[in-house]
C-alpha cells in the first residue's frame, strides 16, 4: 500500500510552485534576483522533504530539477541584461 503525502508536504509543494511562478513572471527587473532566491530556497526545502519521504517521488524530483535549471537560466539572463545596460 502506497503512503499518501502529508498535508504539510502538499502545502510545501504548492509554496515552491507559487514562488517559482512569481520569479518567472516578475516584471520588475530589480525584484527578479530576490524572487529567484526565494524560489530556490523553497525548492531546496522541498528536495529535503522528499529525501526522507517513503513514497515514490522520482517524477517530482525531475520537476524540481527542471525548475532549478530554469531559475538558473533566468538569473543568467537578468545578470546579462543588467551588465549590458
Amino acid at each position: 500500500m502506497q503512503k499518501l503525502p502529508s498535508r504539510s508536504s502538499v502545502t510545501s509543494n504548492v509554496v515552491w510552485q507559487d514562488l517559482y511562478q512569481a520569479a518567472l513572471f516578475e516584471t520588475d527587473p530589480n525584484k527578479v534576483p530576490e524572487r529567484i532566491a526565494q524560489a530556490e530556497q523553497a525548492i531546496l526545502a522541498r528536495f529535503k522533504e522528499l529525501f526522507v519521504a517513503t513514497h515514490d517521488h522520482i517524477e517530482e524530483d525531475q520537476v524540481l530539477d527542471d525548475a532549478l535549471y530554469a531559475l538558473h537560466a533566468l538569473r543568467n539572463c537578468v545578470v546579462s541584461d543588467v551588465t549590458a545596460a
